[in-house]
């Protein structure tokens, strides 16, 4: 089941004894989790009904004794199993698969790893569980979560803000949710979120940044290029280079595309290259600026760069000179 799937089946009180979350993204096994624990049992029922044991304490044949016990006064018990990814023999849950207690919503959190699924459990958990893969969101899908997050909430952003947002906070969705959650704490409703109100309360240069610096090297703006390199140079902390070198890599992978399609339409290219609409002529421009040749020398460039930040055949040049060499080398 998908993660909306399931709160939509929870919301609607369609219960099943035992679900299993597991997989690399966390965000969506805690919001699964914290709406089984907060929303199903009131508070009373929860200190006689719900428990919530960890996996470095806990065994298996432990779990499955609480998962039998009768709710006390009330319909349903709850027994929520943190951090299983720690559990010794977790196929012993094999037994409890066949025959789960009805009243009991039992929830395992096997959280950054997933089970085999060539393994028997992995097949019965399939067939007689809500079996649940939290994956990471890929870094072209992040802008549109972040947008869809703040809908959720009726709040607006601009395509530059989100996807500063993108750029500034990664792919890891519980930082995202947190400092979005803040922000809306100090932004009115009416009011649409732009780059400006970004800077201000979160804290990173709308003008220096890996987004500009892109738009910056699709323009051959040596001016604006150095600028943001010098910066990055001084808060090489809050700029590392791995970071930049990523991101410039996926640009010219999308100059790549670009230059092997005859439609170079804004609305094709878009979909193409998997961009927002908005910023599709910033690609087409580079596309004029940098030859495919010229691409595919700079991306065998970007790998070796990317090595070379990682201290191969580097032995005295900051991460501030290897950018400032890299850009130059990139724009001449």
């Amino acid at each position: 089941m998908k993660f909306e799937e399931i709160i939509s089946s929870l919301k609607k009180k369609d219960f099943r004894p035992i679900y299993f979350l597991m997989g690399d993204e966390s965000y969506f096994i805690d919001k699964i989790t914290d709406y089984i624990s907060k929303n199903i049992l009131s508070e009373t029922e929860k200190g006689f009904n719900q428990s919530i044991l960890y996996g470095k304490d806990t065994t298996v044949e432990q779990i499955i004794s609480i998962a039998k016990q009768f709710p006390i006064m009330g319909e349903k018990s709850i027994v929520i199993v943190k951090e299983a990814q720690h559990l010794k023999k977790i196929e012993g849950l094999e037994s409890y698969l066949n025959n789960p207690v009805a009243s009991t919503l039992l929830v395992i959190c096997y959280k950054n790893k997933t089970l085999d699924k060539r393994k028997k459990i992995t097949k019965e958990l399939k067939q007689k569980a809500v079996l649940f893969e939290s994956k990471n969101l890929y870094d072209n899908q992040i802008p549109s979560w972040i947008q869809q997050y703040l809908q959720k909430f009726e709040y607006n952003i601009n395509p530059k803000a989100t996807q500063l947002l993108a750029e500034f906070l990664g792919t890891n969705l519980s930082k995202i949710s947190n400092e979005l959650d803040k922000l809306m704490i100090s932004i009115p409703k009416e009011v649409t979120i732009t780059s400006e109100i970004i800077e201000e309360n979160i804290g990173f240069s709308k003008d220096f940044n890996n987004f500009e610096l892109t738009k910056a090297l699709g323009e051959k703006n040596v001016l604006k290029t150095n600028q943001i390199a010098n910066y990055f140079a001084k808060n090489s902390k809050e700029n590392p280079l791995l970071v930049t070198i990523s991101v410039l890599f996926s640009y010219f992978q999308k100059l790549l595309i670009l230059h092997t399609l005859s439609d170079k339409s804004q609305s094709n290219v878009a979909s193409k290259i998997k961009v927002n609409p908005y910023f599709a002529n910033d690609y087409i421009i580079g596309s004029r600026s940098y030859s495919k040749r010229k691409v595919v020398d700079i991306i065998s460039l970007l790998r070796s760069y990317d090595l070379k930040s990682k201290g191969l055949d580097n032995y005295s040049q900051s991460q501030g000179e290897l950018l400032r060499e890299l850009l130059y080398r990139i724009l001449h």
